[in-house]
């Protein structure tokens, strides 16, 4: 299942603009017409992401009203884990599902609020850490290395690390 999803994912990719090209050009006051969900696959780089959503069965949340803050991590991010997690994980949609509302905050919080915050309440019901450190905004131990990524149903803010959980 998951070979086949990303090759999917990847023939996507290919067609699809980076997050750099997708933010030249891109203004907060348009509205986007593509939502989390297609906004990520588009991007190329949550390929990682977009199979994990798929076998928690989290798709349809995220194409959903929202509006959600999404911190997603890159496929860098998910390559950094220990060799075996992520397969791990696709086995285990119970602790998956955990981890991925993990990285979701109900309503829309845009970097400029975002930086305001010491922490935020995710959508699996813990909070993460939020600092600024160094001119760089901090979820936990995660930088937002794009942030304000418009979408039809809310907004994401890339990040580098993946986010667990306690």
């Amino acid at each position: 299942m998951f070979k086949p999803l990303l090759t999917g994912l990847a023939a996507v990719a290919l067609v699809a603009p980076t997050v750099s090209a997708q933010m030249s050009g891109h203004s907060m006051d348009k509205p986007a017409q593509k939502d989390i969900v297609e906004t990520a696959v588009a991007a190329g780089s949550f390929q990682t992401l977009a199979a994990a959503l798929t076998a928690a069965d989290l798709i349809p949340t995220l194409k959903g009203e929202g509006p959600f803050t999404v911190f997603a991590p890159t496929d860098e991010a998910f390559a950094k884990l220990p060799a075996g997690t992520v397969e791990a994980l696709l086995k285990d949609k119970a602790k998956l599902t955990a981890i991925l509302t993990y990285h979701v905050v109900a309503g829309e919080v845009p970097a400029s609020e975002v930086v305001k915050m010491s922490s935020a309440k995710t959508v699996n019901g813990k909070d993460v850490t939020v600092a600024v450190k160094s001119g760089k905004v901090m979820i936990n131990n995660a930088t937002v290395v794009t942030p304000d990524i418009k979408a039809s149903n809310g907004i994401i803010h890339v990040i580098d690390t993946v986010l667990l959980p306690e």
